[in-house]
C-alpha cells in the first residue's frame, strides 16, 4: 500500500469508528416516547426506571425510532429456560441425558462487546447451569469467552474487558496512520497465556463441544473449527475467529487458508446451531435488545469495500450477511415471548435491555463496560430463576460487583494465588427483593 493509500485508509477507518460510536440505537419492544424520554439511556439506571413505570402489558410491536421499551422482554417460561432448569434439578451431565433435547449455546462477541456475552455467561455458570450445554456455538471475541467458560473460569477472565482491555495497549485508531493495525491481537493473546491463562488443553479435550466460526477468505464461506488436533490449533482458531476486518491487517492464517473474523458471513452465531441441528438454542447477544436496523452505517460501507479487496464478492456477502442479521434479530425479538410450541429449534435471545448504554467494538469507557456488563448478569440471572424483565427494570433485581485479590509473581505478573469467597449453594452473586 503507497503511504498516500495507507493514510487514506487511517482516515476512512478512523471516521467510521468516530461513526459507529455515535449511530443511534433503534429499540425494538416498545411505547411512543412521551416529551422528553430518551431512546438510549446514557445513564443506566435512571434510564430503565421511566421505563419500568410503564409496564403494564405485552406488546409484540417491533418498533419505531423514537420509541422506547414496555411489556416483558421474555416469557419466563419459555422451552428453552424450562428445559435447563429441567436438567439442572435433574443434575443431567453432557452425554448422559435422559431426554432427547439438543441444547445449543451460541455466543456472540464484537471487540470490547464481549464484555456483555462474558458476564451472562459468568451468571450461567454462577447459577449452576453449566453442565446443561451440550455444544457451544460461538465467534469472534465470544469464542474466548466461550473457552474461558468451558475451562470453568468466568469472573476472573471478565475483568480482562475492564482491566486490560481498555487501553490503547489493544486499541489504539492512531495505529491507523503509521500503518499498523488498530486492533492489536498479540497484546490480547498474551494476556490468555500470561496474565490470566486460558487452560487450552482443557477446553480441547472438555466433554462439551467448542464450535467456533471462522471466515475463509477465498472459499468465501464460514467454517466451523471444533475438532482442535492441539492447543496451538484451538489458539490459531481463537486468534483466526477475532480477526476483525479493518481494525486488523489483511487476513491471518488457519489451517493453511487465509481467515479473518467469523461474524463475516455468519453475522450471529445461532445460526451454527440450527445448521448443527440443536432442537433449544440459548443465543447470546452483546447489543441490548432493540438493537434492530435495517439501514448501513459509515463502517459497514467501509468494511465492504476492504473485504472485497482482500477477495472479490467477500465484502458484497458481508453485507448479505448484514441484512439477514437485521432479519434475524427481528424473529428472535418476537420469539422470546413464545410460549410453547412442537416446531422446534426453540430459541431464546437475550441480551441488555433497552435502555442500556451500547458498548463499541473498541470501547474504552471503564464505566460503560461495566454497567454493561451488570445488566447483562441481571438479565440472564431474572431470564433463569423465573423473573420477569419488569423486575429488573423496576429495580428489585441488581447485579453487584464483588472484590476479589489476584496476586501475581513479582518476576513474570503471572497469576499464584486468587483469593475469592467460597461458592454457597444457592446463593447466586445476584440480589431480588420482594414487592
Amino acid at each position: 500500500m503507497t503511504r498516500r493509500g495507507a493514510w487514506a485508509h487511517a482516515v476512512w477507518a478512523c471516521v467510521a469508528a468516530i461513526h459507529s460510536a455515535t449511530a443511534p440505537i433503534t429499540p425494538g419492544w416498545c411505547r411512543q416516547g412521551a416529551a422528553g424520554d430518551s431512546p438510549r439511556g446514557i445513564s443506566n439506571r435512571p434510564q430503565r426506571r421511566l421505563i419500568g413505570r410503564n409496564i403494564h402489558q405485552v406488546s409484540q410491536n417491533l418498533c419505531e425510532p423514537g420509541k422506547v421499551m414496555t411489556g416483558e422482554a421474555w416469557n419466563v417460561d419459555h422451552p428453552v429456560l424450562t428445559l435447563l432448569r429441567e436438567r439442572r434439578e435433574a443434575r443431567s451431565e453432557p452425554r448422559r441425558r435422559s431426554d432427547t433435547a439438543k441444547l445449543g449455546l451460541a455466543v456472540e462477541g464484537g471487540g470490547m462487546r464481549g464484555v456483555v456475552s462474558a458476564a451472562m455467561l459468568t451468571a450461567l455458570d454462577d447459577l449452576g447451569f453449566s453442565d446443561a450445554i451440550d455444544e457451544v456455538y460461538s465467534c469472534s471475541s465470544g469464542s474466548i469467552n466461550s473457552a474461558y467458560y468451558l475451562a470453568g473460569e468466568t469472573w476472573y477472565p471478565l475483568t480482562i474487558y475492564f482491566d486490560e482491555l481498555n487501553t490503547p495497549k489493544f486499541v489504539d485508531l492512531r495505529r491507523a496512520f503509521t500503518g499498523k493495525p488498530i486492533l492489536n491481537l498479540d497484546y490480547a493473546f498474551q494476556i490468555l497465556s500470561d496474565i490470566k491463562p486460558l487452560d487450552y488443553e482443557y477446553v480441547v479435550k472438555s466433554v462439551v463441544k467448542l464450535n467456533i466460526a471462522i471466515t475463509l477468505v477465498d472459499e468465501l464461506q464460514t467454517f466451523v473449527a471444533n475438532d482442535f488436533q492441539s492447543v496451538d490449533d484451538l489458539r490459531a482458531a481463537l486468534q483466526a475467529s477475532s480477526w476483525l476486518p479493518v481494525a486488523t491487517k489483511g487476513t491471518t492464517v488457519y489451517r493453511g487458508k487465509r481467515a479473518v473474523d467469523g461474524g463475516v458471513l455468519t453475522a450471529l452465531p445461532f445460526r451454527l446451531a440450527q445448521q448443527a441441528t440443536c432442537t433449544h438454542i440459548l443465543s447470546l447477544s452483546t447489543h441490548p435488545m432493540g438493537h434492530i436496523s435495517d439501514s448501513l452505517s459509515l463502517l459497514n460501507k467501509y468494511t465492504q469495500r476492504h473485504l472485497n479487496k482482500l477477495r472479490p464478492e467477500l465484502g458484497d456477502g458481508y453485507i448479505r450477511a448484514l441484512h439477514q442479521k437485521y432479519s434475524d434479530q427481528k424473529a428472535l425479538a418476537e420469539e422470546r415471548l413464545t410460549a410453547s410450541s412442537t416446531k422446534a429449534p426453540h430459541i431464546l435471545d437475550l441480551a441488555p435491555l433497552v435502555g442500556t448504554p451500547d458498548v463499541k467494538r473498541h470501547e474504552f469507557n471503564q464505566a460503560k463496560l461495566i454497567t454493561a456488563a451488570r445488566s447483562a448478569y441481571e438479565v440472564m440471572y431474572a431470564a433463569l430463576t423465573r423473573k420477569s424483565s419488569s423486575s429488573i427494570m423496576e429495580g428489585l433485581v441488581r447485579a453487584i460487583p464483588r472484590f476479589a485479590i489476584a496476586e501475581r509473581d513479582a518476576n513474570d505478573h503471572r497469576q499464584i494465588q486468587l483469593f475469592d469467597r467460597p461458592a454457597r449453594s444457592g446463593a447466586p452473586w445476584g440480589i431480588s427483593r420482594t414487592r
